[in-house]
């Protein structure tokens, strides 16, 4: 498939309930496909995609949160040095990540997702998570994120271990999204 004709896939299409496999090699495809995620990811007005999240079963996201909405330093090598300038700027690709250090009490926070279209709940995640991933030349770094970009690492990788946030949200918010996630499944 061409990765210009990539879109977003909906609930409950089975690629999203499954766990993705690691990408063993970065070809000129998993850049297009990288790029192509961007791209859908700014039109549906996001703030991350995950490859399932495309009908890829794959260990890649992209994410951007904007300077402004509480994201962390730009990514360092082994060394702390930084890796790309100017990288927390521009949207991130995440190859293969790992998420670790998750840190702090849960905090509840409104989420929705571009594969469950008008469905939000309160999931409860850790503030405060480091991950670890290759970037689109296949070198190693770690990033450390708060706020609403350590959700959105969170919500990401999630993707990629086939959970969605309709597993995760607070009991009364499944309650409240009943019938549009049963609408999804007709």
């Amino acid at each position: 498939m061409a990765a210009s004709t990539l879109q977003v896939v909906h609930y409950p299409e089975s690629v999203l309930r499954k766990k993705a496999l690691p990408i063993v090699e970065i070809t000129p495809y998993v850049r297009e496909v990288a790029a192509r995620m961007i791209a859908l990811m700014f039109e549906e007005e996001g703030v991350g995609l995950a490859a399932p999240q495309v009908g890829l079963s794959w260990r890649l996201f992209v994410a951007y949160v904007p300077p402004t909405d509480g994201r962390s330093t730009a990514p360092v090598d082994e060394e702390g040095n930084p890796l790309l300038p100017d990288a927390s700027e521009r949207p991130q690709v995440f190859i293969n990540p790992v998420l670790s250090n998750h840190a702090g009490p849960l905090e509840k926070f409104n989420e929705g997702c571009l594969s469950l279209p008008e469905i939000r709940g309160h999931v409860q995640r850790p503030p405060d998570v480091t991950v670890k991933a290759l970037d689109l030349e296949g070198r190693p770094f770690e990033m450390r994120a708060t706020g609403l970009l350590s959700r959105c690492f969170q919500h990401e990788v999630d993707h990629l271990d086939g959970v969605l946030i309709i597993d995760k949200m607070m009991q009364i918010d499944r309650l409240k999204n009943r019938l549009k996630i049963r609408n999804l499944e007709r």
